[in-house]
C-alpha cells in the first residue's frame, strides 16, 4: 500500500507521466475537456473535491515552474489569485484569455484533472519544472543563468 501522497491510482499514474515543460490543467466541474485529452475525473459532487485541495496535493508531488490562469482571475477572483501566489511561490505566473484557457491551452495539456469545483475561473494550468539542485548541483556543472537563482 502507498504510504502517502495522492492515493487515486489514475491521478498518481498520470502525474508520473509528466516531464519538464509538460502542461497539467486542474479545472472546475464545468470545464469543456477536449475529447482527445487524458482526462482524470475526480468530481463527485459540488465542490467535492474543491480546486484548492487538488492543487495543493498536486503541488506536493510536482515541481511547478509556471502557473497560467485566465486574466479574469487577477481582476475578478482576488482570493484565488492570492492563494495561487502563496501556493506556488517559485513559479512564473502568466495569464491568458478565458477563451484561450478553454480552447487552445486545453488542447496543449498532457493531462486535465477535473475537480468538483463550482468556482468562477477555477481553471489553472501548471507547467512542470525540474529539481534544479538535483540536476545542476553536481561538481563541474555550469548552471544556466535562468536556473542560477534556484540553486
Amino acid at each position: 500500500m502507498k504510504r502517502n501522497g495522492i492515493l487515486n491510482a489514475e491521478l498518481s499514474g498520470a502525474l508520473a507521466t509528466l516531464g519538464h515543460t509538460d502542461l497539467l490543467m486542474v479545472v472546475d466541474a464545468g470545464f469543456p475537456i477536449p475529447r482527445t485529452a487524458h482526462r482524470v475525473d475526480l468530481a463527485i459532487a459540488e465542490n467535492l473535491p474543491d480546486l484548492r485541495t487538488v492543487l495543493s496535493l498536486i503541488s506536493d508531488e510536482l515541481i511547478v515552474e509556471g502557473v497560467v490562469r485566465a486574466e479574469d482571475v487577477t481582476t475578478n477572483s482576488p482570493h484565488l489569485e492570492e492563494w495561487l501566489q502563496q501556493q506556488f511561490t517559485d513559479a512564473e505566473f502568466t495569464t491568458r484569455t478565458h477563451a484561450d484557457m478553454l480552447g487552445e491551452l486545453a488542447k496543449q495539456a498532457k493531462v486535465i484533472v477535473r475537480t468538483g469545483a463550482f468556482e468562477p475561473w477555477g481553471n489553472i494550468g501548471l507547467y512542470c519544472g525540474v529539481d534544479v539542485p538535483r540536476w545542476f548541483g553536481g561538481e563541474g556543472i555550469i548552471v544556466p543563468d535562468y536556473y542560477a537563482s534556484k540553486l
